[in-house]
């Protein structure tokens, strides 16, 4: 079992600035107790032939090739546009940005 005492949670709640009822400090003291408990097991698992992983599997990037493909003309990408100017887009401002 872990040494974390009341004290020490109440310590930490000021330090953290956080009002606890002492029912919250004897739950957070026996959960704070748990949790430096398991960090403790699984620090007994490790050894100098285990190396350090942080992710299970191996991560890798996937890259395909680039492939020219058929696009729009401009005139076929306006055609569908609410608005237009007869070379760009026509969208409202944003932000209050007036032009």
């Amino acid at each position: 079992m872990s040494e974390i005492t009341r004290e020490q949670v109440e310590h930490l709640a000021g330090l953290a600035r956080i009002a606890l009822t002492p029912d919250e400090i004897d739950k957070l003291t026996g959960e704070l107790g748990h949790i430096v408990d398991s960090i403790a097991k699984v620090t007994e698992a490790v050894s100098a032939d285990v190396p350090a992983t942080s992710h299970p599997i191996p991560l890798a990037n996937v890259f395909r090739d680039d492939v020219v493909g058929e696009t729009l003309t401009q005139e076929q990408a306006l055609r569908g546009a609410p608005e237009h100017d007869g070379t760009r887009f026509k969208v409202s401002a944003i932000l209050g940005e007036e032009q």
